[in-house]
């Protein structure tokens, strides 16, 4: 049914191409009637300016589907460069997506947290779960750079700062296996808020893949189990993400036809407070209503990152 009802529209699509281009042979067909001549002519012009357009949909539902598309996610944020600047500008980036999967009605779930004193977050890692969470949020990964004064500044100088951002598609277990044995579990007690439980119970849990030395941590949740489950999540997570990077690495052409690889050293954003101006530099788009945008209105941004990814592809399929 899955298959059924993704490959629908592509054939409802080339079944309107075939017909669009019948009515076109059939037109033609009438020009030697000169009763009918006069409607065959408006007939072949409506073909004509349709078959085109219909040609470039079909083009861009035949662009293959990034399967991880209808995945929900784990995002990562992290201040970088700028200290508790940095951290305030990650607290930032964390309510704007919160306040986008709330437009979306998707549910946000914190797994991991490092809060400063002032607000902000060393680090914060959370689940959105809901329709189509992976399609909309995959091109938020890599570096945001902010350009603003920091109310701790009292000459008024910009200072710049940036927090980088992990969009991870959370994959089912017969997608990435762990061999147990993989695995070193540690437990430690929970430290910032979470109510009487914090500091009194060891119900953080630390998981490491021994292979690859990857970590992934939990410690929200009241008990270890839950906090356990939510890190092997966000560990398997990573474990697919590596063994994606590693398999696009071989397939340059591919790598070449994305916008953006999703390297959080890259550095694909820039909010920039004094102008008032939101910048992608993937596609050249500046938008000029930062309030708007940090309070989660991203979908014009997002739809033309999705548009000149499907831009991309299709220039990389024909070649």
């Amino acid at each position: 049914m899955k298959e059924h009802s993704e490959l629908e529209p592509i054939v409802e699509k080339f079944r309107e191409y075939k017909n669009v281009q019948k009515q076109l042979e059939e037109a033609k067909e009438m020009l030697n009637d000169s009763e009918l001549k006069e409607l065959a002519e408006a007939d072949m012009l409506d073909a004509k300016e349709r078959l085109p357009k219909i040609e470039e949909e079909l083009k861009v539902l035949l662009i293959p589907k990034d399967p991880d598309d209808d995945k929900n996610v784990i995002c990562e944020i992290r201040a970088g460069t700028g200290g508790d600047e940095a951290a305030l500008f990650a607290g930032t980036l964390f309510r704007m997506y919160s306040m986008y999967a709330e437009r979306k009605h998707w549910k946000i779930d914190v797994l991991n947290e490092n809060e400063t004193g002032l607000g902000g977050y060393k680090e914060i890692s959370f689940m959105v779960t809901g329709k189509g969470v992976y399609s909309r949020l995959k091109f938020e990964s890599g570096g945001h750079r902010v350009q603003r004064v920091p109310d701790t500044e009292s000459s008024g100088r910009i200072h710049t700062s940036a927090s980088t951002v992990a969009v991870l598609p959370v994959v089912e277990d017969v997608e990435i296996e762990i061999n147990p044995s993989d695995i070193k579990m540690d437990v430690y007690r929970a430290s910032g808020a979470g109510g009487q439980h914090v500091n009194k119970t060891s119900s953080a849990v630390r998981l490491t893949h021994i292979p690859t030395g990857i970590i992934a941590e939990c410690q929200t949740e009241r008990s270890q189990l839950q906090n356990r489950e939510y890190a092997m999540k966000l560990l398997k997570s990573r474990l697919y993400e590596k063994e994606r990077e590693e398999r696009d690495a071989k397939l340059a052409n591919e790598r070449r036809v994305q916008v953006g690889t999703g390297d959080r050293s890259e550095k694909i954003r820039t909010y920039n407070y004094p102008q008032g101006r939101i910048t992608d530099h993937r596609i050249g788009m500046s938008i000029y209503q930062m309030d708007d945008f940090l309070n989660g209105n991203l979908d014009e941004m997002i739809d033309n990152l999705i548009t000149a990814d499907r831009a991309e592809r299709l220039k990389g399929n024909e070649e």
